[in-house]
């Protein structure tokens, strides 16, 4: 009887040893995750304002190799979009791109007249030399590109071109 009060004895203090270390384990670990989280980033360099103004806008120009629209992507101030952004993102269109992999649809020295927003309808009424040597479908490619250029203005959702006051 002694033995097995004996026993039960030292598997009982062996128990409470073992939960004991386990314990002391897991708060040591615990306090290393503290220590962790509490620390602060500091940037090597203050953010400047003019980075704090940028943005990143996507134009649609034409891609040869997949004969379809491609994208550029380019980082702008974002003061240049303040008033009439529509316009602003057509005028990088008709600048064309910097990626040489890419190809400029508007035609050389096309010129925007006027541009009005009506509901979410944007009406662009382009000069003379919009329609040099266009097809049907180079005209439906261009304005495929002007529309996912300028939709990106969350209130624009169709378009409608002119050139010289008369719809295409």
């Amino acid at each position: 009887m002694k033995i097995k009060k004996f026993t039960m004895f030292i598997i009982i203090i062996f128990l409470l040893v073992f939960i004991l270390w386990i314990g002391l384990i897991l708060i040591k670990n615990h306090k290393n995750s503290k220590n962790n989280i509490i620390k602060e980033y500091t940037p090597e360099q203050e953010i400047s304002e003019e980075q704090l103004r940028t943005t990143n806008i996507v134009l649609y120009f034409y891609d040869e190799e997949a004969k379809d629209l491609g994208t550029e992507i380019r980082q702008i101030d974002s003061k240049k979009l303040l008033n009439n952004p529509e316009k602003k993102l057509i005028e990088y269109l008709i600048a064309g791109p910097e990626n040489n992999n890419l190809k400029k649809l508007i035609p050389e020295n096309t010129k925007i007249i006027n541009i009005e927003l009506i509901k979410d309808n944007l009406c662009i009424n382009f000069s003379k030399e919009f329609n040099t040597d266009l097809n049907k479908e180079n005209i439906e490619l261009i304005k495929k590109s002007i529309l996912k250029t300028v939709s990106q203005l969350n209130e624009i959702n169709s378009i409608k071109v002119l050139i010289e006051n008369e719809e295409i």
